[in-house]
């Protein structure tokens, strides 16, 4: 199986300008690619998952990386599937985003030795001139065909920007910019981008000749990749310090069954294979699959060792079995007692997993607690001082829990 091929096979495609050359790049490592990070947070979040683990695919098959920080764009609102405009940033905090980018990067990609680069947008855009925009760029750009891609006809009916309607320029002129600095040949992105990176491919046929090679191939994205970002409790962190690894692993672990062996394809480095025999897994054998992809990811961002903790957590908390030292900690003062005693009301707002005493009490009384295990069904459970000595297990519903310790 070509590259290529796997990357088919791992549904990361979605659509291709010219398949027949993109296959001659990828197949004999001659792309040079990019992909674009809009540096809007400290770190990445599993949104970004899938792009990161196709550089790392492409990578390893010989192909050459190119990481593109937003760092020009983030001057101005993004309109790609959004309400409401982007708020701008210092460059300061710009710069501290990229950093952190980096650094969580290598965990997926080799920068060393020239086998990837990190380059920041802002090193020609912001040297540009408007009158040379005007001038060099804009003749071959048709405002009835610019308004015409999805992404401005979804800010239409509220209101877009004139700052929002140069984006596309922007973009356009990135894959230019790298085209001309670095020799980059492909440029992937998801499919809400469509037609930004098509313009990128036109500008640079129409500059520098039909013959200039410039490809684009889109990612499912848009419909994966930023769905897999978020949760109920907001985004899922690169970061340990925003996510823990044990968090990490949960989210992968509850997975939709319809989703996991989808993920496991797509994220994961298991050989096609052996994840192929997993097609047919249903019931406990998905609760497998929910583990291998759960372990392999965050094996990937945060190492084996703490995939192997994150795991052992987790074995404890539904298993019964296991280490769970790991899992997420609150920890009780003496103030919080009284009597030496707590109410597990208390202890559920302490520790967050209710937001009030109300859902608190409405959450026990509809069989959503448990401690070590143990349904909790009395509003009024109280739980001495020293049992929290060694720690209890205190559950809400199927995914919210806490160790509960003392200071």
């Amino acid at each position: 199986m070509t590259v290529y091929d796997e990357l088919v096979a791992c549904g990361l495609i979605a659509q291709v300008t010219d398949e027949k050359e993109i296959k001659e790049l990828v197949n004999t490592g001659k792309a040079v690619f990019y992909i674009g990070f809009d540096p809007t947070a400290d770190s990445l979040h599993v949104g970004h998952f899938m792009a990161l683990c196709l550089m790392k695919r492409l990578q390893m098959a010989g192909n050459k990386p190119i990481a593109l920080i937003g760092g020009g764009t983030a001057y101005i609102g993004d309109p790609s599937g959004r309400t409401d405009m982007r708020s701008m940033m210092t460059p300061e905090t710009i710069q501290h985003n990229v950093d952190c980018f980096k650094k969580q990067m290598s965990r997926f990609i080799d920068f060393s030795e020239g086998k990837a680069l990190l380059v920041n947008n802002a090193d020609w855009l912001m040297d540009l001139n408007y009158i040379d925009v005007l001038r060099e760029v804009g003749p071959h750009f048709s405002v009835n065909r610019m308004l015409t891609a999805e992404c401005y006809k979804q800010r239409m009916e509220k209101g877009l920007s004139f700052l929002e309607f140069n984006y596309m320029i922007m973009q356009s002129y990135d894959f230019y910019a790298l085209f001309q600095k670095y020799g980059c040949n492909m440029q992937f992105g998801g499919d809400d981008q469509w037609s930004n990176m098509l313009g990128g491919t036109e500008l640079i046929r129409r500059k520098l000749g039909k013959d200039a090679y410039a490809m684009t191939i889109t990612l499912l994205l848009n419909s994966e990749g930023k769905k897999m970002g978020k949760t109920q409790s907001g985004a899922v962190w690169l970061d340990p310090q925003k996510t823990s690894p044990f968090d990490f692993y949960q989210y992968w672990r509850n997975v939709a069954d319809a989703d996991v062996l989808k993920c496991i394809r797509m994220l994961t480095f298991l050989p096609l294979e052996e994840i192929d025999k997993m097609d047919g897994w249903e019931g406990s054998q998905l609760n497998e699959a929910k583990d291998i992809l759960a372990y392999e990811l965050t094996k990937l961002v945060h190492g084996e060792q703490e995939a192997v903790k994150a795991r052992e957590s987790s074995k404890a908390l539904f298993s019964g079995g296991g280490n769970a030292d790991n899992m997420p900690t609150f920890v009780l003062s003496d103030n919080d007692f009284e009597n030496e005693s707590i109410d597990i009301i208390s202890i559920l707002m302490l520790s967050g997993l209710v937001p009030s005493r109300s859902e608190g009490r409405r959450a026990v009384e509809q069989g959503g607690v448990s401690v070590d295990g143990e349904k909790i069904t009395d509003i009024k459970a109280v739980f001495a001082k020293e049992a929290f000595s060694d720690g209890i297990v205190v559950k809400r519903g199927k995914k919210n829990f806490k160790k509960i310790t003392l200071d």
